[in-house]
């Protein structure tokens, strides 16, 4: 799948039109349009903007990497969801780098 049907796809899943998109990025509905079809290649700085509107990670965009978070649900839980298909080595590493930064941002509230 490519970049404008992705985009395409989570649009209409979050119910927008390709007019009220545009709203909320700045541009007309032509241009959407453009873009979902195919005909006009994003810059990453405009793929940034489309990703942030539709709450979706740039990965998801432009590889599909990721699958689009569900309506409502945050960067977090989309974080969560992708860790969840990592390896158990690869995922006790990163927990315990969040641990690491936990217990860095305890230490520096108590001296503060």
């Amino acid at each position: 799948m490519t970049f404008g049907k992705r985009v395409a796809a989570v649009r209409k899943q979050r119910n927008l039109t390709q007019k009220d998109f545009g709203v909320t990025l700045g541009i007309v509905q032509d241009v959407v349009s453009k873009y979902e079809r195919d005909q006009m290649v994003p810059s990453i700085e405009v793929a940034a903007r489309f990703a942030k509107a539709l709450n979706v990670s740039l990965d998801y965009l432009i590889l599909g990497d990721a699958l689009p978070p569900a309506e409502g649900e945050d960067a977090y839980l989309q974080i969560a969801r992708r860790l969840e298909k990592l390896s158990p080595e690869n995922r006790d590493h990163i927990i315990a780098v969040i641990e690491a930064f936990s217990a860095k941002q305890k230490i520096q509230e108590l001296f503060q």
